[in-house]
């Protein structure tokens, strides 16, 4: 029965006995002296947008690209924390520097760093940049090891190209930092500070003609110390176009690690390589190494 009756309907319930309850109006509600209704009833909070919590697919890149753009801002970071600098040091010195590096703290649980050197210098007209070593890498103490390192070399090979050779045949793998992180995360600013120097250094000494970044935290970290905007575009569309480091041409393509669980993105991987080939074909061939 509805509740809106008037005084006369209320009567007639009355005279039958049957008891409704009635609520008391606000307006006719006693009140405490010098307090108002207002004040009474405590305010819902409202949420602001600071608030409103980050949508989950957007935090990874927020905090990836946070952490390369910062470690661009402050190129000096590198040279602050180390006892020397990367520069002027030949293939055998960068790699006994690297491998007691304590500038930062990825050295706090590695086992070893990943920079291997080979007996005899070899110029490579390819350079393939990796995200952080995994622990396979770390393990078998080389750049892009376990079932995405053989993954790689097949592709490589599809190119005429290999770990191995030399010159128009040869490609260079290295990481974008040389220690694997003790606990799987994304290098922190300073820690890409500290190892931008000894990339900066591989490139002068391998003089590639071709940079192939693997892995959207290898491209920027190669790419948004020239231009802080990539931060912002989907990896997707860095894919298919032309960047630059140290001057050498950068090719943007998928992580061996993402092929192998994507299958769907091979053929672009494929469209990738015969960028980056196409693009070394064109480029002077490679100098003496730098000392």
């Amino acid at each position: 029965m509805s509740l809106d009756l008037d005084e006369r309907q209320r009567a007639m319930l009355a005279e039958m006995r049957i008891k409704v309850w009635w609520p008391t109006p606000v307006s006719l509600a006693p009140q405490s002296a010098g307090v108002s209704t207002a004040e009474r009833v405590p305010a819902r909070p409202v949420a602001t947008p600071a608030a409103v919590a980050p949508a989950p697919s957007t935090v990874p890149h927020a905090k990836l690209a946070g952490a390369v753009v910062a470690a661009a801002a402050k190129p000096e970071a590198a040279t602050a924390r180390q006892p020397r600098t990367a520069l002027g040091m030949d293939l055998a010195t960068l790699a006994t520097t690297i491998a007691a590096c304590s500038a930062c703290s990825l050295c706090e649980g590695r086992k070893a760093a990943v920079f291997p050197v080979p007996p005899v210098f070899r110029q490579s007209d390819w350079m393939v940049v990796g995200d952080p070593p995994t622990e396979d890498e770390e393990r078998a103490g080389v750049a892009f090891a376990g079932q995405a390192g053989q993954l790689l070399d097949n592709m490589l090979r599809a190119v005429q190209r290999t770990r191995d050779g030399s010159g128009a045949s040869g490609a260079w793998l290295t990481h974008v930092v040389k220690c694997r992180p003790a606990v799987v995360r994304n290098p922190s600013s300073d820690e890409l500070a500290c190892c931008a120097q000894y990339l900066r250094r591989e490139v002068a000494l391998v003089q590639p003609r071709v940079i192939l970044a693997m892995g959207r935290f290898a491209a920027l970290s190669l790419l948004v110390a020239t231009n802080p905007e990539v931060a912002k575009v989907p990896f997707g569309k860095l894919r298919g176009q032309m960047h630059s480091f140290e001057g050498v041409p950068v090719v943007v393509t998928y992580s061996p690690a993402r092929l192998l669980r994507a299958q769907e993105d091979k053929a672009g991987a494929w469209a990738d390589l015969c960028l980056a080939q196409a693009t070394a074909n064109d480029q002077p061939s490679g100098a003496a190494p730098d000392t």
